[in-house]
């Protein structure tokens, strides 16, 4: 188990820490949650040793971790996958904290196949893509089978694949008695993972329940209700009615009704009696994403701000006009056209001639380019031509024929002509 007691951490002028007490009970998978810069890092430096409080204590099963004997053994941690030598082999890396802790050779073997990186164990780590930096810094957690698992964002990276096998893998450590601590800022995953939470908020602490009481303390479930809409005057009845009867109701933007006070069973006797037909009636729960935000939104340190382009754009040159607004830009199903080529038009369009229409319609104008030659056409292979008939001679006084051929040159020989 892991009990903090009034712990301090002050960096300067800066407290991270601030009076934060807490335990991480055995059995269960306990959720550390908070904002960037809320002390989340700090706090599990503290645990591990690697930062000294300012004041107050943690301890790992009644101690401090320096004082564990072979804390490796008995606690498993990872703060940063990219703390491995990069020239060292997954394997090797994994051997030198293993006979630094006694730890027989054949467990490395084990955890890489844990992890599913047993192909590659004799690779260096500094090709390992992030994800694979992750099973590698699980796989030094695990050497020693401790009882105490402390993980800092341990799905960073991974594929949906790699995800659900750290799900699993931290609900099965728990349920083997192990004590898991797991931070993470994927609201969606700790929901399915953890069992408890912890959240804290500018170094103190703001939360210490089970998933299902930190929901319901910061969220309110409500019922939906949709009438039909063609009819607005049935949901103005409906809504009179279940106001009388102690409900409330908040009017949505697309026509339903939120309704609170009432439960769903109550909210379908009031509109039977009233004779008003339904569409919908639905309950909506609050998911922990919500909740989340609700307790923390005055925690937040970091908050982004509309990006009001001033100053970037450059100003426009004396008398010219700012560009016009393109019609349709910015719906769905819009695309920009084409480009247009020299002279403003996609393609030659031949003057005189009405331009075709977009599914050249009979009657419309040649295709572009048609009547030009193709300078990319095929040639038509050579033919021989066939011998022409000998001239008749011409009658006495009629003008001589005119001749397409090229007359020979006398200058040519005779077996060149």
């Amino acid at each position: 188990m892991i009990e903090a007691v009034g712990l301090t951490k002050r960096y300067g002028d800066k407290t991270a820490v601030y009076n934060l007490s807490f335990q991480v009970r055995p059995g269960a998978v306990t959720g550390f949650l908070g904002p960037n810069g809320s002390g989340k890092s700090t706090t599990m430096r503290m645990i591990l040793g690697l930062d000294n409080p300012s004041s107050g204590q943690v301890t790992i099963g009644g101690y401090p971790y320096r004082k564990l004997p072979n804390a490796p053994r008995q606690v498993g941690a990872l703060l940063d996958a990219k703390a491995v030598h990069g020239g060292r082999a997954a394997r090797n890396h994994l051997l030198c904290l293993a006979q630094l802790s006694g730890i027989p050779a054949r467990r490395v073997d084990e955890v890489l196949g844990v992890v599913g990186l047993q192909d590659v164990a004799r690779k260096r780590s500094k090709g390992f893509s992030l994800g694979m930096g992750q099973r590698l810094g699980i796989a030094a957690a695990l050497l020693g089978d401790p009882q105490v698992l402390l993980f800092d964002e341990p799905v960073n990276g991974l594929d949906p694949e790699g995800i659900l096998w750290v799900r699993n893998l931290m609900k099965a450590l728990a349920a083997e008695g192990r004590t898991v601590f797991v931070s993470s800022h994927l609201m969606s995953e700790m929901a399915l993972t953890a069992d408890h939470l912890i959240v804290i908020g500018r170094g103190q602490l703001l939360a210490d329940m089970s998933i299902k009481e930190f929901i319901s303390a910061n969220s309110a479930d409500f019922a939906r209700v949709r009438t039909p809409d063609t009819d607005p005057q049935l949901r103005e009845k409906l809504s009179s009615a279940l106001t009388e009867a102690g409900g409330h109701v908040l009017p949505e933007q697309d026509g339903g009704l939120r309704v609170t006070g009432l439960p769903l069973p109550r909210i379908s006797d009031i509109a039977h009696d009233t004779d008003v037909r339904l569409w919908e009636l639905s309950p909506h729960q609050a998911s922990l994403e919500e909740a989340y935000m609700r307790m923390t939104q005055g925690a937040v340190d970091y908050r982004s701000t509309i990006d009001q382009k001033a100053g970037l754009q450059q100003p426009l040159p004396p008398g010219a006009q700012p560009p016009m607004p393109v019609p349709g830009q910015g719906q769905p199903g819009w695309y920009a056209p084409p480009p247009p080529q020299q002279g403003g038009q996609p393609f030659p369009v031949p003057q005189g001639q009405p331009q075709a229409g977009p599914y050249g319609a009979p009657g419309a104008a040649p295709a572009p380019g048609a009547g030009a030659p193709n300078p990319y056409a095929p040639q038509a292979p050579y033919a021989p031509q066939p011998p022409q008939a000998p001239a008749q001679p011409a009658a006495p006084g009629a003008p001589a024929p005119a001749s397409s051929a090229p007359a020979a040159d006398p200058n040519k020989p005779e077996d060149a002509r």
